[in-house]
Formats: C-alpha cells, sequence, structure tokens
C-alpha cells in the first residue's frame, strides 16, 4: 500500500457525478444455493454442479420425491465417479476450498476432491429464482440492469434514502428483502460507478457489503491485480505481466499514450480510464442483445472426417436452435460465425457478414459451413458452436434472405 502511494499521484475522483450512487449485486454460488434449498443436507459440503443427469439422479427424484431434503448421501453422485466431458457450472463454497471452481472440466479435475458430490444442471429451476430475486429488486430500485442470471446493476441515485449511509440501507434492505423472498444471499458492491461496483461486490462475498468512495481508489483498488478489471481477459492479462504490470496501480502509473502504444489506441486508453477508476456507462434497463448464440461440448471427442454424419447433424441443431431462438424473440441478424474448441483446447473462432439481415436456419446453416470451411479440421474437436450477431428487432427489419442449402463437414 505504502509502496503505491510512494510512486503514484494523489488519485482523482472518477469521472462521474460525485453524487451518482451504482450498486452491483451478485448471487452467492447462485446455482449451488438454489440446489440447497432442494438439498439442505448437503450444506457445509463441498458440492459441484455440472453435467447431465445420471441414473442416480434419476432414481433419486423418483424414490424421494416430496422429500428430497431427506435423501441420503449414498443417493448422490460422487465427482470422482463422473465420466464425461461436462464442465463445472458452479461450485459451494467448501468446494472451492479444494481448489474446484467454474469453468474447469469435471472429469479432469476430480483429483482435488474426489468425494465432492455433483448435482446436474437446472437451468429452468434457477431462471425460475432468477425472476423471483430480481423482482424483489425492482421493488426497492426501478433502475435496472439485467446482466444474467445471478447479477444486476442497480443506479440507487435517485431512490428515496438511496444514498443513505453510502448505500448501504438500500443494499441490506434488498438483501433481507431477497432472503426472504428466496432464502438465498447475496453480495453488493456500491461505488461511483459501473466498474468499481463490480470489483466491489467481490470484497465481502458472501453475504457482504462493500462500498468504495471516489477518494479510495488508492487504498482498495490499486492494490488488486489487473485481471479483476472486468474487461480485462486472460491474453491482456498475460501481455501486462510481460510488461511487468501486476497490480492496478502499477497500471494507473503507465502513461495513456505508452498503453496506447503497446496496447491499441481504443483499449489502451480504456485501461488507463479503468485503473483511474472511471466509467461513465450509465445502467441501462432495457439493454439490447448482442448476439445469440449455441454450444455444445461433446461427450467424447469427434473428428470431422470419421464423425461427418454426427458433425453435421450437431451442427445442424444447432443452426436451427439458434434461428428458433431469432424467432423467438423477435431478432435478425446478419454476423454468423462459429466456435470450435480442439482436443487440445485451443480455440477458433470465424465469422461472416451477409448483406441481409435473417433469422433462417438454412442460411444461417449455410453461412456458417463456409466459416468452417476456414478452419483447419485435422484435430479432433471437443465443442462446436453457432453465433448470430448483429442484431435487430424485426419490427425495424422486414425479412431476411432466401433459404440456401450448404455443404457441412
Amino acid at each position: 500500500m505504502a509502496a503505491v502511494s510512494a510512486v503514484l499521484p494523489a488519485p482523482t475522483p472518477p469521472t462521474v457525478l460525485s453524487s451518482r450512487l451504482v450498486a452491483h449485486l451478485d448471487m452467492d454460488a447462485f446455482y449451488a444455493s438454489v440446489e440447497l434449498l432442494r438439498y439442505p443436507q448437503l450444506a457445509g459440503l463441498p458440492v459441484v454442479i455440472g453435467g447431465a443427469r445420471s441414473a442416480r439422479d434419476d432414481a433419486r427424484a423418483q424414490d424421494w420425491a416430496g422429500r428430497l431434503g431427506e435423501a441420503p448421501l449414498a443417493a448422490f453422485d460422487r465427482l470422482a465417479d463422473y465420466r464425461g466431458r461436462g464442465v463445472i457450472t458452479t461450485a459451494t463454497y467448501p468446494a472451492r476450498q479444494f481448489g474446484l471452481g467454474s469453468a474447469m472440466g469435471l472429469m479432469k479435475n476430480a483429483h482435488l476432491c474426489p468425494e465432492a458430490l455433483r448435482l446436474p444442471v437446472d437451468f429452468p429451476e434457477y431462471r425460475r429464482f432468477s425472476r423471483r430475486f430480481k423482482e424483489v429488486i425492482l421493488a426497492h430500485a426501478p433502475v435496472m440492469e439485467d446482466r444474467g442470471v445471478d447479477e444486476v446493476y442497480i443506479d440507487f441515485t435517485q431512490v428515496p434514502g438511496g444514498c443513505e449511509d453510502g448505500g448501504r440501507a438500500l443494499a441490506r434492505a434488498i438483501q433481507q428483502g431477497i432472503w426472504q423472498a428466496t432464502g438465498l444471499t447475496c453480495s453488493v458492491g456500491i461505488a461511483p460507478n459501473k466498474l468499481l461496483a463490480k470489483m466491489a461486490s467481490e470484497f465481502d462475498k458472501p453475504r457482504g457489503i462493500a462500498v468504495v468512495g471516489p477518494d479510495e481508489l488508492a487504498e482498495r483498488i490499486w492494490p488488486l491485480p489487473c485481471r479483476k478489471i472486468n474487461g480485462v481477459g486472460p491474453k491482456a492479462w498475460a501481455r501486462l505481466q510481460g510488461h511487468g504490470i501486476q497490480t492496478i496501480g502499477e497500471l494507473a502509473a503507465r502513461e495513456r499514450t505508452w498503453l496506447q502504444l503497446h496496447f491499441g489506441r481504443a483499449y489502451g486508453a480504456w485501461l488507463h480510464d479503468a485503473a483511474w477508476g472511471r466509467d461513465e456507462r450509465p445502467v441501462v434497463v432495457e439493454s439490447e442483445p448482442v448476439s445469440m448464440s449455441r454450444e455444445t461440448t461433446f461427450e467424447r471427442d469427434l473428428h470431422a472426417v470419421r464423425d461427418r454424419a454426427e458433425l453435421s447433424h450437431l451442427f445442424t441443431a444447432l443452426c436451427q436452435q439458434v434461428a428458433q431462438d431469432l424467432a423467438r424473440k423477435g431478432y435478425v441478424g446478419k454476423t454468423i460465425g462459429i466456435k470450435l474448441r480442439f482436443s487440445d483446447f485451443r480455440i477458433a473462432t470465424r465469422d461472416q457478414t451477409i448483406a441481409q439481415h435473417t433469422q433462417d436456419a438454412a442460411t444461417i446453416r449455410r453461412v456458417a459451413g463456409l466459416c468452417l470451411k476456414r478452419v483447419p479440421l485435422a484435430q479432433p474437436l471437443r465443442l462446436l458452436g453457432v453465433r448470430v450477431g448483429a442484431l435487430q428487432r424485426m419490427d425495424e427489419k422486414a425479412g431476411g434472405v432466401a433459404m440456401v442449402n450448404g455443404e457441412l463437414f
């Protein structure tokens, strides 16, 4: 802390109105917490959520119907017994102490805690609880930006009493309301903007409320590693480390022009602003989706030649699912892309923009197939995805493009 202060000038407040107060609310281990409401006997145990339903899951649901909370531990799958390509969606806090976390392969990382219990993903149930906790928030503060199934941004600024005690009073009221309505807990970060609020929501998990004022940048933000900035991904983090930049304070010490030279004009300028806590993005009540996508991880590696028929079937199904998503939500798009993950975990993406917006499955299939032809497919695949971007609402853009069949794989 002292070293940072000695090297850097005193931070200026974030470039936002001084009266602005934004909260980032993040549910605590959301999927796992929802499951613990069904299975309270698993509280305090290492539990991971991920993978498809097993025979034991089906048997438990049938044998203990109406009294799932009484099912013995023997009725649950152990992580060590999992066989497949699934990944961890989330883990309870006891499981995280063993190093287990989201996006990690279930089978590959079972050795970290073989006795951890595994539950299948139940997205309909998670979405139901998501709607319930967001209804509570809206009853307290109407300016809410939905950022996914388990997190939101909330503008406290104009809420009566919203700025009392730095926003803590309103945050406590929302936490209590969510607990009473759902039995779930959440953590809240409060700051002058969205960037700082999101970082603050991680400070005191679980059940925490953390407030970061505009004059606390050097004390609470600069000592953090740069990867804590939302928008600094693995590649940028590795490049920053390559330049000897570990902490946000060290990033703030670099000149804007230096960052632009090494990271590009736009991203370099953003890095400088982020390090100094500057973020003028508003809390958006209704935001338009940027893209819609579907992807699947295979139970076994599939080869483009040996498994051509199976891959073609899966690829067509993904294109049809994306087309159905677009139609159901009333969107068309004109940038069509694919995502591949190979057996060595390398990822390849390709996309192509067409002349007219579409939601037609055959057109998506044809153009996505052209994208596939631009990727060498010598190695086996473990994941395949299809994406449609550059979206526009159907009521703003009539029609699409004609159906055209195409060769896949």
